[in-house]
């Protein structure tokens, strides 16, 4: 066995991050590490690579014990790690970056002949003799330059490969490009670590899969012994009860909106949704699968390239997140830290900021006005604070997540994309969501419902709709919306295939 990791273990302040992990990788293969988001994935990689110190547990390297201080020791030992977005530097030539810190000298010089020369040699062995070594990196698209990191990973280590999220950024013809570089290692004798939220390219690649959860190891196999449905399975945890209290046969009322071909290149492939007032759609998939992309682009957060958005009065601009919101859509993100609410602000400038975008920072909204729309939420959706005036970082994961949908109801949007907006919060304000989110759709509003919670799912939604490797693959609706066949769409092979 080419490296191995036995009964790993790293805490954090409250979290078992790795509980007792193990994992092999052999020399020629390319291995799976399977996971959802928190799963111990990148605390593994990074007690593999250096970068974390593991509190028990033994690594080897060709049977001889290791423990690396860093990444750069792990490279001198011969393991490489490959990140979805390149850490390289794009201002520096091809050559440069492939040779950074072991450029060749001559007389105390560094060379740039004899550079670009091992360069060019070094990039032959992987199809890409027609890039020029002497321009800069970041002249070529990010498939070339996940090449180029490739190389240099692998000229510095050797051994061991480690791809985290490779494809993410990449087209289809981008993304075989780079597998046939990946194959080609293999059969020089790498061992290679492949981590992918795509299971088409899992299965395409890979030789063995490993599926940890919890921070603990659930199951290593071949990749041609272990079925979609079964990996979905190990990766979610359990047998998912279907849910009830589902608006089965509720009318639809009028289309609100119809979109056309949408897509973004390297985000989401195209697809078709018509939206009814008063509806709730349901969008479903594992991590990575395009749920998340698919709403920044109905929301202009990453602008569509491709496709059209329509209302009764004609189209809509989908330009920007301030045009969206000019357009009546509202958008509570998924990390509500990071993208939705503003820590140091107060609950009531949190609650009036997409008002306040929508007439245009020219008309400032009175603070009294401000005020009352505050204390009105404050009410309506039992947000527990002191005062309007408190910091909204000062609140619990559940009052901040109802600060968000405050905001958005402010506007009173017809059209509201919820990511993932019982994410992290405590029992009852995730029902007192749930509620709302009914209420709402009987007062007339849509809403793009995304969960990874399939019973959640089941229990909201009007219709489903499965999105697998970027695409939409299958829609479900009425009696069809049950686990069962919301697993299998998101298994199935072939996009539409799911029945």
């Amino acid at each position: 066995m080419l490296l191995t990791a036995r009964d790993l273990t790293k805490t954090f302040p409250g979290t078992v991050a790795l509980d007792g992990v193990r994992f092999d990788l052999k020399a020629g293969e390319v291995h799976a590490l399977l996971g959802e988001n928190g799963a111990g994935k990148s605390t593994l990689i990074k007690c593999l690579t250096g970068v974390y110190t593991r509190d028990a547990g033994e690594i080897t390297l060709d049977g001889q014990p290791i423990s690396p201080a860093s990444t750069l020791e792990a490279q001198e030992l011969g393991i490489g790690t490959v990140y979805q977005e390149v850490n390289l530097l794009p201002n520096l030539t091809v050559a440069e970056n492939l040779t950074f810190g072991r450029q060749p000298t001559r007389f105390g010089m560094v060379s740039g002949r004899q550079m670009r020369a091992e360069a060019e040699e070094m990039l032959a062995g992987y199809g890409l003799d027609h890039v020029n070594v002497g321009r800069e990196l970041g002249a070529y698209s990010v498939a070339v330059q996940q090449i180029v990191a490739i190389a240099r990973a692998v000229a510095l280590s050797g051994k061991v490969l480690i791809l985290d999220e490779p494809t993410a950024s990449l087209d289809a013809r981008e993304t075989e490009t780079l597998f046939d570089v990946v194959r080609g290692l293999r059969e020089r004798g790498l061992g290679i670590v492949f981590i992918s939220h795509f299971l088409d390219q899992v299965y395409d690649l890979s030789d063995r899969l490993t599926v940890l959860r919890n921070g603990q190891h659930i199951v290593t196999a071949e990749a041609s012994d272990l079925g979609r449905v079964d990996l979905i399975h190990h990766m979610l945890g359990h047998e998912l009860e279907e849910a009830e209290g589902r608006k089965v046969g509720r009318k639809a009322g009028a289309e609100l909106l119809c979109f056309d071909g949408l897509a973004r290149r390297g985000k989401v492939e195209p697809f078709d949704l018509t939206v009814r007032e008063g509806e709730v759609i349901g969008l479903a998939g594992l991590l990575g699968s395009g749920r998340t992309e698919t709403a920044d682009v109905l929301f202009g957060q990453t602008p569509p390239d491709r496709g059209t958005a329509k209302d009764g009065n004609g189209t809509v601009d989908l330009g920007s997140p301030r045009a969206a919101i000019a357009a009546g859509f509202g958008y509570a993100p998924e990390d509500r830290k990071t993208d939705g609410i503003i820590a140091d602000l107060s609950v009531r400038e949190n609650i009036a900021l997409a008002l306040q975008a929508r007439r245009g920072w020219a008309k400032p909204i009175p603070r009294a006005e401000q005020r009352a729309l505050a204390e009105k939420y404050i009410r309506a959706l039992d947000i527990r604070t002191s005062d309007a005036e408190k910091a909204v970082g000062d609140l619990s994961g559940g009052n901040q997540q109802k600060v968000v949908l405050a905001r958005w109801l402010a506007m009173n949007p017809r059209f509201l994309i919820l990511d993932e907006p019982t994410r992290g919060i405590d029992v009852g304000a995730h029902a007192e969501i749930l509620k709302l989110i009914g209420e709402l759709t009987d007062e007339g509003m849509s809403i793009l419902l995304i969960s990874s919670e399939f019973d959640e799912l089941i229990a909201a939604s009007d219709r489903v709709i499965v999105v697998r490797d970027r695409a939409h693959v299958s829609e479900l609706v009425g009696e069809e919306i049950e686990t069962g066949r919301i697993i299998k769409a998101i298994a199935s092979h072939e996009q539409g295939a799911a029945t």
